[in-house]
Protein backbone atom coordinates (compact mmCIF):
# COMPACT_ATOMS: atom_id res chain seq x y z
CA UNK A 1 0.00 0.00 0.00
CA UNK A 2 1.55 3.43 -1.05
CA UNK A 3 -0.56 6.15 0.83
CA UNK A 4 1.66 8.71 -0.67
CA UNK A 5 0.09 11.55 -3.76
CA UNK A 6 1.87 11.85 -7.05
CA UNK A 7 3.85 14.80 -7.91
CA UNK A 8 0.50 15.93 -9.74
CA UNK A 9 -1.47 15.74 -7.34
CA UNK A 10 0.48 17.21 -4.90
CA UNK A 11 0.89 20.09 -7.20
CA UNK A 12 -2.59 20.43 -7.75
CA UNK A 13 -3.78 20.52 -4.23
CA UNK A 14 -0.72 23.29 -3.50
CA UNK A 15 -2.42 25.43 -7.11
CA UNK A 16 -5.98 24.73 -5.51
CA UNK A 17 -4.82 26.14 -2.08
CA UNK A 18 -3.62 28.58 -3.34
CA UNK A 19 -6.59 29.97 -5.63
CA UNK A 20 -8.85 29.54 -2.98
CA UNK A 21 -7.02 31.27 -0.62
CA UNK A 22 -6.40 34.26 -2.93
CA UNK A 23 -9.81 34.36 -5.01
CA UNK A 24 -12.57 33.14 -2.75
CA UNK A 25 -14.39 33.73 0.68
CA UNK A 26 -13.34 37.73 1.14
CA UNK A 27 -16.29 38.55 1.95
CA UNK A 28 -17.58 35.28 3.65
CA UNK A 29 -19.12 37.48 7.06
CA UNK A 30 -21.26 39.87 5.20
CA UNK A 31 -22.34 37.08 2.47
CA UNK A 32 -23.09 34.54 5.65
CA UNK A 33 -25.18 37.52 7.52
CA UNK A 34 -27.28 38.33 4.07
CA UNK A 35 -27.26 34.80 2.97
CA UNK A 36 -26.07 35.88 -0.09
CA UNK A 37 -24.42 33.49 -2.88
CA UNK A 38 -21.01 34.51 -3.80
CA UNK A 39 -21.96 34.73 -7.97
CA UNK A 40 -18.78 36.21 -8.09
CA UNK A 41 -17.06 33.17 -6.51
CA UNK A 42 -18.83 30.75 -8.40
CA UNK A 43 -17.55 32.56 -11.98
CA UNK A 44 -14.05 32.42 -10.60
CA UNK A 45 -14.26 28.02 -9.65
CA UNK A 46 -15.97 27.71 -12.87
CA UNK A 47 -12.82 29.65 -14.70
CA UNK A 48 -10.32 27.64 -12.58
CA UNK A 49 -12.22 24.42 -13.87
CA UNK A 50 -13.53 23.29 -9.88
CA UNK A 51 -17.17 22.61 -11.46
CA UNK A 52 -15.83 20.70 -14.09
CA UNK A 53 -13.14 18.36 -12.04
CA UNK A 54 -14.78 14.60 -12.53
CA UNK A 55 -16.25 15.78 -15.85
CA UNK A 56 -14.90 14.16 -18.41
CA UNK A 57 -12.76 16.70 -21.43
CA UNK A 58 -15.22 15.77 -24.30
CA UNK A 59 -17.97 17.33 -22.13
CA UNK A 60 -16.38 20.16 -21.00
CA UNK A 61 -14.20 19.35 -17.95
CA UNK A 62 -11.08 18.71 -16.45
CA UNK A 63 -11.67 14.85 -16.34
CA UNK A 64 -10.10 14.13 -13.04
CA UNK A 65 -9.94 10.31 -12.02
CA UNK A 66 -11.98 10.08 -8.52
CA UNK A 67 -9.12 9.81 -6.37
CA UNK A 68 -7.38 13.05 -7.80
CA UNK A 69 -10.98 14.45 -7.42
CA UNK A 70 -11.36 14.28 -3.78
CA UNK A 71 -7.42 14.96 -3.39
CA UNK A 72 -8.89 18.58 -5.23
CA UNK A 73 -11.79 18.88 -3.00
CA UNK A 74 -9.93 18.47 0.08
CA UNK A 75 -7.78 21.42 -1.05
CA UNK A 76 -10.74 23.54 -1.92
CA UNK A 77 -11.98 22.88 1.61
CA UNK A 78 -8.58 23.59 3.19
CA UNK A 79 -8.16 26.76 1.63
CA UNK A 80 -11.51 28.30 1.37
CA UNK A 81 -13.37 29.80 3.91
CA UNK A 82 -16.62 29.43 2.62
CA UNK A 83 -18.37 26.17 3.52
CA UNK A 84 -21.48 27.47 2.13
CA UNK A 85 -20.06 28.35 -1.91
CA UNK A 86 -18.01 24.99 -1.36
CA UNK A 87 -21.53 23.20 -0.63
CA UNK A 88 -23.18 24.45 -3.32
CA UNK A 89 -20.47 23.42 -5.52
CA UNK A 90 -20.72 20.13 -3.77
CA UNK A 91 -24.90 19.94 -4.92
CA UNK A 92 -23.72 20.93 -8.53
CA UNK A 93 -21.50 18.31 -8.83
CA UNK A 94 -23.15 14.96 -6.78
CA UNK A 95 -26.21 16.31 -6.87
CA UNK A 96 -26.88 17.12 -10.22
CA UNK A 97 -23.77 16.30 -12.45
CA UNK A 98 -23.26 13.18 -11.67
CA UNK A 99 -26.73 11.78 -12.52
CA UNK A 100 -24.90 13.20 -16.09
CA UNK A 101 -22.78 11.58 -15.87
CA UNK A 102 -23.61 7.90 -14.70
CA UNK A 103 -26.90 7.52 -16.58
CA UNK A 104 -27.39 10.22 -19.31
CA UNK A 105 -28.06 9.92 -22.83
CA UNK A 106 -25.21 11.74 -25.29
CA UNK A 107 -27.76 14.17 -26.05
CA UNK A 108 -28.15 15.20 -22.58
CA UNK A 109 -24.55 15.57 -21.75
CA UNK A 110 -24.18 16.99 -24.97
CA UNK A 111 -26.91 19.64 -23.94
CA UNK A 112 -26.20 20.00 -20.28
CA UNK A 113 -22.72 19.07 -19.44
CA UNK A 114 -20.46 21.78 -20.52
CA UNK A 115 -23.10 24.38 -19.08
CA UNK A 116 -22.40 23.22 -16.08
CA UNK A 117 -18.71 23.05 -16.11
CA UNK A 118 -18.23 26.47 -17.67
CA UNK A 119 -21.02 27.62 -14.32
CA UNK A 120 -23.23 28.68 -17.29
CA UNK A 121 -26.25 26.49 -15.78
CA UNK A 122 -26.06 25.65 -11.71
CA UNK A 123 -27.49 22.34 -10.61
CA UNK A 124 -29.90 20.98 -7.99
CA UNK A 125 -31.23 17.71 -7.00
CA UNK A 126 -34.72 17.70 -6.22
CA UNK A 127 -35.11 15.07 -3.60
CA UNK A 128 -36.68 15.56 -0.72
CA UNK A 129 -40.55 16.65 0.19
CA UNK A 130 -42.50 18.07 2.84
CA UNK A 131 -43.43 14.18 4.74
CA UNK A 132 -40.33 12.46 2.67
CA UNK A 133 -36.82 13.18 3.76
CA UNK A 134 -34.96 10.09 4.85
CA UNK A 135 -38.26 7.78 3.31
CA UNK A 136 -37.50 8.33 -0.62
CA UNK A 137 -39.82 6.07 -1.67
CA UNK A 138 -42.36 7.65 0.38
CA UNK A 139 -42.50 10.56 -1.94
CA UNK A 140 -45.96 12.27 -2.99
CA UNK A 141 -44.87 13.92 -6.87
CA UNK A 142 -45.88 12.63 -9.91
CA UNK A 143 -45.14 12.08 -13.25
CA UNK A 144 -47.43 11.27 -16.14
CA UNK A 145 -46.81 10.31 -19.48
CA UNK A 146 -48.68 12.45 -22.08
CA UNK A 147 -47.63 12.08 -25.40
CA UNK A 148 -44.09 12.65 -25.85
CA UNK A 149 -44.15 14.73 -22.28
CA UNK A 150 -44.64 13.93 -18.43
CA UNK A 151 -46.86 16.34 -16.56
CA UNK A 152 -45.03 16.79 -13.64
CA UNK A 153 -47.07 18.14 -10.03
CA UNK A 154 -45.93 18.22 -6.66
CA UNK A 155 -43.34 20.07 -4.46
CA UNK A 156 -40.07 19.59 -3.22
CA UNK A 157 -38.36 21.20 -0.44
CA UNK A 158 -34.94 21.69 1.10
CA UNK A 159 -33.28 21.59 -2.32
CA UNK A 160 -30.01 23.27 -2.04
CA UNK A 161 -28.82 25.53 -4.34
CA UNK A 162 -32.71 25.93 -5.44
CA UNK A 163 -33.39 29.69 -5.65
CA UNK A 164 -30.73 29.71 -7.55
CA UNK A 165 -30.54 26.66 -10.04
CA UNK A 166 -31.03 26.27 -13.82
CA UNK A 167 -31.60 22.43 -13.87
CA UNK A 168 -32.82 20.05 -11.13
CA UNK A 169 -32.64 16.33 -11.14
CA UNK A 170 -36.07 15.53 -9.94
CA UNK A 171 -37.16 12.24 -8.68
CA UNK A 172 -40.88 11.71 -9.11
CA UNK A 173 -43.39 8.85 -8.80
CA UNK A 174 -44.39 7.17 -12.73
CA UNK A 175 -45.77 3.85 -11.56
CA UNK A 176 -48.66 2.59 -9.87
CA UNK A 177 -48.90 1.65 -6.62
CA UNK A 178 -47.12 -1.95 -5.94
CA UNK A 179 -43.20 -2.61 -5.37
CA UNK A 180 -41.86 0.99 -4.38
CA UNK A 181 -38.64 0.45 -5.88
CA UNK A 182 -40.31 0.46 -9.51
CA UNK A 183 -42.50 3.44 -8.84
CA UNK A 184 -39.76 6.11 -9.30
CA UNK A 185 -38.22 8.09 -12.41
CA UNK A 186 -35.89 10.68 -12.54
CA UNK A 187 -35.75 13.47 -14.53
CA UNK A 188 -33.85 16.88 -15.83
CA UNK A 189 -36.15 19.53 -15.53
CA UNK A 190 -35.08 23.21 -16.04
CA UNK A 191 -35.98 26.12 -14.29
CA UNK A 192 -37.50 28.07 -17.51
CA UNK A 193 -40.73 25.83 -17.80
CA UNK A 194 -43.83 26.89 -17.61
CA UNK A 195 -45.30 25.09 -14.33
CA UNK A 196 -41.95 25.33 -12.48
CA UNK A 197 -41.86 27.75 -9.63
CA UNK A 198 -39.24 28.18 -7.19
CA UNK A 199 -41.91 28.69 -4.56
CA UNK A 200 -39.59 29.81 -1.34
CA UNK A 201 -36.05 30.25 0.39
CA UNK A 202 -35.31 28.86 3.53
CA UNK A 203 -33.24 30.66 6.31
CA UNK A 204 -30.50 27.99 7.78
CA UNK A 205 -28.53 27.85 10.89
CA UNK A 206 -25.39 27.90 8.71
CA UNK A 207 -24.25 27.33 4.98
CA UNK A 208 -26.40 30.23 4.50
CA UNK A 209 -24.09 31.21 1.16
CA UNK A 210 -25.66 28.56 -0.10
CA UNK A 211 -29.33 29.51 -0.63
CA UNK A 212 -32.27 26.67 -0.21
CA UNK A 213 -35.85 26.44 -1.31
CA UNK A 214 -38.59 24.76 -1.44
CA UNK A 215 -39.48 24.21 -5.97
CA UNK A 216 -43.15 23.57 -7.14
CA UNK A 217 -44.14 21.59 -10.34
CA UNK A 218 -47.80 22.96 -11.09
CA UNK A 219 -48.29 20.69 -14.35
CA UNK A 220 -44.73 21.00 -15.28
CA UNK A 221 -44.59 19.40 -18.88
CA UNK A 222 -41.02 17.62 -18.85
CA UNK A 223 -40.09 16.17 -22.47
CA UNK A 224 -39.65 12.73 -22.05
CA UNK A 225 -36.20 13.24 -23.49
CA UNK A 226 -35.12 14.77 -20.45
CA UNK A 227 -36.29 11.33 -18.46
CA UNK A 228 -32.89 9.71 -17.04
CA UNK A 229 -32.37 6.27 -17.50
CA UNK A 230 -35.71 4.41 -17.98
CA UNK A 231 -39.08 5.19 -16.70
CA UNK A 232 -39.54 3.35 -13.30
CA UNK A 233 -35.51 3.26 -12.70
CA UNK A 234 -35.39 6.47 -10.24
CA UNK A 235 -34.55 4.36 -7.36
CA UNK A 236 -32.05 2.64 -8.99
CA UNK A 237 -30.40 5.65 -10.43
CA UNK A 238 -30.56 6.91 -6.81
CA UNK A 239 -28.87 4.23 -5.88
CA UNK A 240 -26.04 4.26 -7.55
CA UNK A 241 -25.03 7.47 -7.28
CA UNK A 242 -25.64 8.18 -3.35
CA UNK A 243 -21.52 6.48 -3.10
CA UNK A 244 -20.76 9.71 -4.85
CA UNK A 245 -22.48 12.11 -2.51
CA UNK A 246 -21.88 10.33 0.59
CA UNK A 247 -18.17 10.11 0.60
CA UNK A 248 -16.99 13.26 -2.15
CA UNK A 249 -19.70 15.74 -0.87
CA UNK A 250 -17.70 15.53 2.57
CA UNK A 251 -14.24 15.67 1.00
CA UNK A 252 -14.17 19.41 1.66
CA UNK A 253 -15.12 18.88 4.99
CA UNK A 254 -11.32 17.04 5.52
CA UNK A 255 -9.64 20.04 4.28
CA UNK A 256 -11.58 22.27 6.49
CA UNK A 257 -10.82 20.11 9.38
CA UNK A 258 -7.47 20.61 8.80
CA UNK A 259 -7.81 23.95 8.55
CA UNK A 260 -9.48 24.24 11.94
CA UNK A 261 -6.84 21.94 13.25
CA UNK A 262 -3.83 24.75 12.26
CA UNK A 263 -6.14 27.15 13.71
CA UNK A 264 -6.84 25.58 17.43
CA UNK A 265 -3.06 24.61 17.64
CA UNK A 266 -1.81 28.14 16.34
CA UNK A 267 -3.87 29.47 19.23
CA UNK A 268 -3.16 27.43 22.26
CA UNK A 269 0.77 27.52 21.52
CA UNK A 270 0.17 31.11 21.37
CA UNK A 271 -2.61 32.44 24.29
CA UNK A 272 -1.03 32.06 27.39
CA UNK A 273 -2.97 31.84 30.78
CA UNK A 274 -1.46 31.24 34.49
CA UNK A 275 2.03 31.91 33.00
CA UNK A 276 2.34 29.40 30.48
CA UNK A 277 0.33 28.27 27.13
CA UNK A 278 -3.12 27.11 27.36
CA UNK A 279 -2.11 24.47 24.53
CA UNK A 280 0.23 22.92 27.90
CA UNK A 281 -3.02 22.44 29.76
CA UNK A 282 -4.14 18.77 29.03
CA UNK A 283 -7.32 19.58 29.03
CA UNK A 284 -7.07 21.63 26.10
CA UNK A 285 -4.33 19.39 24.44
CA UNK A 286 -6.46 15.85 24.63
CA UNK A 287 -9.18 18.17 22.46
CA UNK A 288 -6.73 19.18 19.69
CA UNK A 289 -5.02 15.54 19.91
CA UNK A 290 -8.14 14.05 19.20
CA UNK A 291 -9.10 16.59 16.18
CA UNK A 292 -5.52 15.46 14.74
CA UNK A 293 -6.76 11.33 15.27
CA UNK A 294 -10.62 12.09 13.11
CA UNK A 295 -8.68 14.11 10.66
CA UNK A 296 -5.89 11.46 10.02
CA UNK A 297 -8.78 8.12 10.07
CA UNK A 298 -11.04 10.51 7.86
CA UNK A 299 -8.48 10.95 5.31
CA UNK A 300 -7.68 7.23 5.18
CA UNK A 301 -11.67 6.64 4.57
CA UNK A 302 -12.13 9.36 1.92
CA UNK A 303 -9.27 8.13 -0.01
CA UNK A 304 -10.15 4.82 0.34
CA UNK A 305 -13.54 5.53 -1.32
CA UNK A 306 -11.29 7.58 -4.09
CA UNK A 307 -9.22 4.74 -4.67
CA UNK A 308 -12.39 2.07 -5.16
CA UNK A 309 -14.22 4.40 -7.55
CA UNK A 310 -11.04 4.41 -9.74
CA UNK A 311 -11.01 1.12 -9.96
CA UNK A 312 -14.36 1.17 -11.03
CA UNK A 313 -15.67 -1.29 -7.85
CA UNK A 314 -18.39 -0.69 -5.34
CA UNK A 315 -17.63 1.55 -2.19
CA UNK A 316 -21.28 1.88 -0.87
CA UNK A 317 -20.02 0.84 2.94
CA UNK A 318 -17.03 2.65 2.81
CA UNK A 319 -19.27 5.75 1.82
CA UNK A 320 -21.39 5.58 4.32
CA UNK A 321 -18.93 4.96 6.89
CA UNK A 322 -17.04 7.82 5.11
CA UNK A 323 -20.31 10.23 5.32
CA UNK A 324 -20.75 9.25 9.01
CA UNK A 325 -17.70 9.78 10.45
CA UNK A 326 -16.45 12.96 8.71
CA UNK A 327 -19.33 15.00 9.15
CA UNK A 328 -19.61 14.23 12.78
CA UNK A 329 -15.47 15.01 12.98
CA UNK A 330 -15.50 18.12 11.45
CA UNK A 331 -19.00 19.25 14.01
CA UNK A 332 -16.16 17.63 16.62
CA UNK A 333 -13.30 19.98 15.03
CA UNK A 334 -15.11 23.31 14.78
CA UNK A 335 -16.64 22.54 18.44
CA UNK A 336 -13.06 22.16 19.65
CA UNK A 337 -11.99 25.65 17.77
CA UNK A 338 -14.86 27.22 19.37
CA UNK A 339 -13.59 26.01 22.88
CA UNK A 340 -10.01 26.82 22.59
CA UNK A 341 -10.79 30.28 21.53
CA UNK A 342 -12.62 30.95 24.52
CA UNK A 343 -15.00 33.60 24.54
CA UNK A 344 -13.52 34.62 20.66
CA UNK A 345 -14.30 31.78 19.41
CA UNK A 346 -18.02 32.90 20.60
CA UNK A 347 -17.64 36.21 18.62
CA UNK A 348 -18.83 36.67 15.15
CA UNK A 349 -15.57 38.69 14.48
CA UNK A 350 -13.49 35.39 14.30
CA UNK A 351 -15.71 33.65 12.22
CA UNK A 352 -15.13 30.13 14.41
CA UNK A 353 -18.63 30.63 15.81
CA UNK A 354 -19.53 30.34 11.81
CA UNK A 355 -17.48 27.51 11.59
CA UNK A 356 -19.60 25.53 13.54
CA UNK A 357 -22.68 26.40 12.34
CA UNK A 358 -21.69 25.11 9.26
CA UNK A 359 -20.35 21.77 10.36
CA UNK A 360 -23.38 20.99 11.86
CA UNK A 361 -25.53 20.72 9.15
CA UNK A 362 -23.05 17.58 8.13
CA UNK A 363 -25.01 14.70 9.90
CA UNK A 364 -28.06 15.76 8.44
CA UNK A 365 -28.10 16.22 4.53
CA UNK A 366 -26.98 13.29 2.37
CA UNK A 367 -28.92 11.51 4.35
CA UNK A 368 -28.87 11.50 8.88
CA UNK A 369 -26.19 9.79 10.33
CA UNK A 370 -28.93 7.58 11.74
CA UNK A 371 -30.37 6.62 8.71
CA UNK A 372 -26.75 6.28 7.60
CA UNK A 373 -26.19 3.70 10.85
CA UNK A 374 -29.38 1.81 9.93
CA UNK A 375 -27.69 1.36 6.00
CA UNK A 376 -24.68 -0.17 7.21
CA UNK A 377 -26.35 -2.41 9.45
CA UNK A 378 -28.09 -3.99 7.05
CA UNK A 379 -24.85 -4.06 5.03
CA UNK A 380 -23.43 -5.81 7.84
CA UNK A 381 -26.08 -8.65 7.69
CA UNK A 382 -28.61 -6.85 10.17
CA UNK A 383 -31.90 -6.67 8.51
CA UNK A 384 -35.04 -4.30 8.59
CA UNK A 385 -32.43 -2.16 10.29
CA UNK A 386 -33.43 0.41 8.34
CA UNK A 387 -36.53 2.21 6.63
CA UNK A 388 -35.49 4.74 4.22
CA UNK A 389 -32.77 5.08 1.62
CA UNK A 390 -31.58 8.28 2.99
CA UNK A 391 -32.17 12.30 2.22
CA UNK A 392 -32.66 15.45 3.69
Amino acid sequence: MDFSLSPEQRALREEVIAFARSELGRNVADGDREARFPVGDWRRCAEFGVLGWPVPVEYGGQGLDPLTTIVALEALGYGCRDNGLVFAIGNHLWGCAVYLLEHGTEEQKARFLKPMCDGALIGAHALSEPEAGSDVLGMRTTAVRDGDHYVLRGEKWFVSNGPEADVFVVLARTGPPGRAQDALSAFLVTADLPGVDRSRRFGKLGLRTTPMGAVRFDEARVPASCLLGREGSGYSLFGGTIEWERAFMFAPHVGAMERLLETSVEYASGRDQFGRPIGSFQAVAHRIADVKIRLELARLILYRVGWLKARGRMALLDATIAKVFISESLVEAAATAVEVHGARGYLTDWGLERELRDALGGPIYAGTSAVQRGVLAELLGLRGAVSGAGGG
